[in-house]
């Protein structure tokens, strides 16, 4: 990487940003001896950069964060707990799932909204050295099923919303023993079936429990930790086999993208202790089950001892009440949360002065939001990053002025992590500057896919991963995603693979040909809409193609927009749909 000009010669900014570039900002970071060390080990056989001083386990998570003891942590309407309490509750549930029978490597769902219950469950599955499985809370009933069948789930932990939707599908999961239920308002009637309630009682309750020990059981970096379910082009989701060290990298990789920034604008390094600092307060809107809730949102929080505050749906004027009433630092996810911030004409009844940060990436995001950010939340820095679940949440991310000043990139990696553009074979790396298909490598990639060989040998290289992404990188290192090579859009932050909402579509009988397309959306990104041929005498109608699909998907998948093809969709040479000559059936029509 070479250093960069200053950006008065590059960006028109005051030639005394940055003072130095992301290399000497990350070589003096990771020196020896450095908060961000870095380390070598061999990793399944390839040497890989980690952090040395990072948490080797979850469970070393879990530790550190009862260390806050008194400090409140978990926020959810009138429900709050200490981080003394989550413990009491979590180490109680841990205890239970003992007796339940699991044992270390299997699995444990957690199907729920979030709530101050979510945690809980996960870190009580860690406890156990259960592989556990976050499943997407607003996937339908045989998509849950699919889920815990596919990852062979032993014990499931839900919220009642969710018991509804995989009642009659509970004797399709075989491996399945016990689902706990939070929040539950009717009793029972499947004796698999039992209250959460009854193991650790009601949230404001969980610091009168027992102190209990923690569950025996030996955990190392490299032990399995997680799935995460990530839609294929298959049109099945895969799940993602996540170790021990993929998801504490994250810890190292938010405090080196933030300390970055004191070097690079010339500015000592902050206090580093937890202890030592006022608690950070994160409002988080984004779903626990996503990489980017859990590994890049709970894990870091809880290590540095924070607090993070729940809603039960994403409100703007609800968000901006808490914000005032919890004094929240930071808050974000995907941009239409910034937006929505941002444009509400009830914005100025509220005091925002606390925000710090408003982060975001996982959708396509444009430039004058950064503007916006900086201009409407003054003592706020933008932010803005790239990931995948294959690479448990964050892989690269930039704030403030790196990112005001470059507004259309994901940043740099953290430095622990690689990245090459390689051509369409995966043959040959590219110069800086051209595009061409992402390879990224680090101690944040997962192992592979659950129960799937073949697409793990496909997308796992050497501990490269192929992304699928097309991207190019400047000089410093920065990453620019050009297009997906993979056929999806992403409406909000959640992932859309198209084949999905196609196959879903084919099933209608009067359905020949169907193809999904992505149509802008202000703050959304994009969304899905489809163009569809009818067979002879068909007459389904756009509102009922619609229905059709949100009777067997998520709502969220559900085309915004369905337009009739006279003939048979245009394809290529190889059959394949010409989705650019569809796309321009919905020019102008984006929100």
């Amino acid at each position: 990487m070479s250093d960069v000009l200053s950006a008065g010669e590059t960006q028109g900014e005051a030639p005394a940003w940055p003072v130095m570039s992301i290399a000497e900002a990350h070589r003096q970071l990771t020196a020896p001896g450095a908060r961000f060390e870095i380390e070598e080990k061999v990793i399944r056989g390839i040497p890989t950069k980690v952090w040395k001083n990072a948490p080797p386990t979850l469970r070393d998570v879990f530790l550190n964060a009862r260390a806050f003891q008194d400090r409140e942590f978990l926020v959810y309407e009138d429900d709050r707990a200490t981080y003394e309490a989550f413990a009491r509750a979590t180490i109680k549930l841990a205890r239970q799932l003992q007796a339940d029978g699991v044992k270390k490597g299997d699995r444990v769902a957690v199907i729920m909204r979030n709530l101050p219950e979510w945690p809980v469950a996960f870190f009580a599955g860690v406890l156990c050295g259960a592989i556990v499985t976050p499943l997407n809370a607003w996937w339908t009933g045989p998509e849950l099923e699919y889920g815990l069948a596919d990852s062979g789930t032993k014990v499931a932990i839900v919220d009642d919303e969710r018991l509804e939707r995989i009642a009659e599908h509970l004797d399709a999961c075989p491996d399945l023993t016990r689902v706990y239920v939070s929040r539950l308002k009717t009793e029972p009637s499947d004796p698999r079936v039992k209250r959460l309630e009854d193991v650790i009682g009601p949230v404001n309750s969980w610091k009168g429990l027992p102190d209990q020990p923690l569950p025996d059981v030996e955990i190392g970096p490299e032990d399995d930790a997680t799935i995460l379910y990530t839609s294929g082009t298959t049109g099945k989701p895969k799940g993602a086999l996540g170790t021990h060290r993929n998801m504490i990298s994250n810890i190292g990789a938010g405090g080196i993208s933030a300390a970055r920034n004191f070097l690079r604008a010339g500015q000592p390094l902050p206090e580093a202790d937890p202890h030592k600092l006022p608690q950070r307060v994160t409002l988080l809107v984004v779903p626990l089950f996503h990489a980017t809730g859990l590994s890049a949102t709970l894990g870091p929080s809880m290590n540095a001892g924070g607090k993070l505050v729940f809603m039960y749906r994403w409100e703007a004027e609800k968000a901006m009440q808490l914000i005032e009433r919890e004094k929240v630092n930071a808050t974000g996810g995907v941009p239409t949360i910034a937006w929505q911030l941002i444009e509400h004409p009830a914005r100025e009844k509220y005091d925002l002065s606390s925000l710090q940060a408003v982060t975001y990436g996982g959708a396509p995001s444009a430039p004058e939001l950064v503007r916006k950010i900086a201009e409407v939340f003054p003592g706020s820095q933008p932010g803005n990053g790239w990931g995948m679940t294959e690479t448990t949440a964050t892989f690269t991310s930039h704030m403030g002025k790196d990112y005001e000043n470059r507004p259309s990139s994901a940043g740099p990696a953290a430095p622990v992590g690689e990245m090459k553009i390689m051509d369409p074979e995966g043959t040959r790396e590219l110069p800086v500057g051209e595009v061409g298909e992402l390879w990224v490598k680090g101690p944040q990639v997962v192992k592979g896919y659950w129960n799937k060989p073949e697409a793990t040998a496909e997308t796992f290289k050497n501990g490269w991963l192929r992304t699928g992404d097309l991207a190019r990188l400047d000089e410093e290192g920065f990453l620019y995603i050009v297009d997906r090579a993979k056929d999806m859009l992403i409406r909000g932050g959640e992932n859309i693979y198209c084949v999905e909402v196609e196959n879903a579509l084919y099933e209608h009988p009067d359905v020949m040909d169907a193809a999904i397309v992505g149509v802008p959306h202000r703050t959304l990104g994009e969304e899905p809409a489809a163009v569809v041929h009818l067979k002879p005498g068909g007459t389904a109608d756009e509102a009922e193609l619609r229905a059709f699909v949100r009777e067997r998907l998520a709502a969220f998948k559900v085309p915004v927009k369905v337009a009739f093809w006279p003939e048979p969709l245009p394809r290529n040479a190889n059959g394949k749909i010409l989705k650019t000559e569809l796309k321009k059936v919905f020019e102008g029509q984006g929100a």
